[in-house]
């Protein structure tokens, strides 16, 4: 393959020891150099190179997502997406539409609803549900997939009675007056209606998974790490999905796989571990959760809610069931990723930690949205990894400073503080909780709030410069799967993903810019998509 000479852009490589070049020389998907234009078309440029003019754009290193859900973008794709709805009303307009189109009897499903965006009204009641939607029965996930909504038609094809058995740590919320299920459900209840929906058949799933990853690529991703197997049909499907459209299909999107627990026995059958795979597609950690979320107050903290005074949240494991899990997986020789949202979720997920040797794969703890300097301190050792989601500040303020009261608030999504002490961070989005979009999350790390607001930010201590968000997205992304000599840097050796821009990110004088910069090129193995 011809080399191709990518020439005339501001090119910030993120490489100490050349930061900022003008040109990249690639061949078979490689770096080969790096440097300025006129040396680079000197000395490479004489024997039949293709040459692509970046007309001054600016280039950084190929960004990367360090935890999103394919398969729930996916979702989007093929169900009813509610993200970004912004009233009641707008919703149930939504619901009804999309309604009309469903045949009585036959589920319809839908996800991304988030009342904290409503301008006005509040959850749909159980009749406004029926009402929109009298003839067939609806599962509607909330943004966090921690929260669903039903109505009367689901509650009756799934059979619900007053005595019927809720899974563990879910709930059937009731109206205190009358008794009756309110048509919201919380956490595992929702097993009490997913078990009557069908699947749908893998065709379908893997068009939607095509959809999702072409998405992510136009956004300016070339590699992501995405959880899928609870959703995808199980291990040994998702895997066959992701291997024949990146492997015999040839879709350019790196994807790096976390497999849920309940899957380590699938994957150790196949003779499948971390690290397993090639530069496009690998087999990455095992996916725990040890808590939930701050909205339904299920995050698990070391002090009780400061609007709810007897709560604390919930451990989705026990201490004996999590040391297990990671048992398990060590013997395997795996790296787990653990879904720890509250501190003390936190502080029980080390304190299993700490009872292990590390593997050759880092340990990923996931989202890390409250902390302590004791935990953080903890954090700081070269076999663990933060993966952060900088767009929570958008999702979660300002209603998560009446959560968890003002003595809280500056441990609360902590990035300064956790880069200060030296914890690796990676950077991602969560989709489809939060939106696929980099830049988005670039934007809410330098900001610390949501583009339609003007303020200052919310802890503004904790904000991150321009330099050290796009490392999240970049160098950390890298980190997170052992992959910093492959990737992460725009130098020589490394694979030559890249991605363009409309605007010189590092030169901008106001942040919000970044809300009107574009992708305009994703380049990965040497290739524009």
């Amino acid at each position: 393959m011809a080399k191709t000479i990518f020439t005339n852009g501001k090119i910030y490589t993120l490489d100490e020891l050349e930061p900022l070049v003008e040109a990249v020389v690639v061949e078979n998907g490689r770096i080969v150099d790096v440097g300025s234009h006129a040396e680079m078309t000197l000395q490479w440029g004489r024997d039949g190179s293709r040459v692509v003019d970046l007309q001054g754009r600016t280039v950084t290193p190929g960004l990367i997502d360090s935890h999103l859900h394919l398969s729930g973008v996916a979702f989007n794709f093929l169900d009813l997406d509610l993200t970004g709805v912004k009233s009641k009303q707008e919703m149930l307009d939504k619901l009804r539409s999309k309604a009309n189109s469903v045949p009585p009897g036959k589920w319809l499903v839908g996800m991304g609803w988030d009342e904290n965006l409503f301008t006005e009204g509040g959850i749909p009641t159980l009749e406004e549900l029926d009402y929109a939607a009298p003839h067939c029965p609806i599962y509607l996930k909330r943004i966090c997939h921690h929260a669903f909504l039903v109505n009367s038609k689901a509650l009756e094809v799934s059979a619900y009675d007053p005595t019927i058995e809720v899974p563990a740590g879910g709930t059937v919320v009731l109206d205190p007056i009358t008794k009756k299920p309110t048509g919201m459900i919380l956490e595992s209840a929702s097993k009490l209606f997913t078990k009557h929906i069908p699947d749908k058949s893998y065709e379908e799933l893997k068009s939607g998974l095509e959809k999702a990853m072409n998405f992510a690529v136009k956004k300016g991703l070339t590699s992501v790490h995405t959880n899928d197997p609870a959703f995808f049909g199980g291990f040994e499907q998702t895997y066959r999905m992701y291997d024949e459209l990146i492997n015999q299909e040839g879709k350019a999107l790196r994807c790096n796989l976390l497999i849920d627990y309940p899957y380590l026995q699938a994957l150790k059958a196949k003779g499948m571990y971390a690290g397993y795979g090639n530069e496009k597609l690998k087999i990455g950690s095992i996916k725990i959760f040890a808590d939930g979320a701050f909205g339904r107050r299920t995050a698990l903290l070391s002090e009780q809610y400061h609007d709810k005074p007897d709560a604390y949240g919930d451990a989705m494991l026990s201490q004996e069931k999590l040391y297990e899990i990671v048992k398990n997986a060590r013997d395997h020789g795996m790296p787990i990723a653990v879904h720890t949202i509250g501190d003390q979720a936190l502080e029980n997920v080390l304190d299993v930690l700490e009872q292990f040797p590390s593997v050759e794969y880092r340990d990923r703890i996931i989202h890390v949205s409250l902390v302590r300097p004791d935990l953080i301190k903890r954090l700081a050792v070269p076999s663990r990894i933060a993966d952060i989601q900088p767009r929570f500040v958008v999702g979660d303020y300002p209603w998560i400073k009446e959560r968890l009261g003002e003595k809280r608030e500056q441990y609360l999504y902590a990035w300064k503080s956790l880069l200060a002490a030296g914890v690796i961070c990676a950077g991602g989005s969560d989709a489809p909780v939060e939106p696929v979009d980099p830049l988005l999350g670039i934007h809410a790390a330098v900001t610390r709030r949501a583009p339609w607001d003007s303020h200052e930010g919310w802890n503004v201590g904790e904000k991150l410069s321009i330099q050290e968000a796009v490392r999240l997205f970049t160098v950390g992304g890298a980190y997170a799967t052992n992959e910093e000599t492959l990737k992460g840097t725009i130098s020589r050796g490394k694979l030559a993903d890249m991605t363009v821009y409309s605007k010189n990110l590092f030169q901008l004088e106001d942040p919000d810019e970044l809300l009107q910069t574009s992708v305009e090129m994703t380049i990965i193995d040497g290739e524009i998509q």
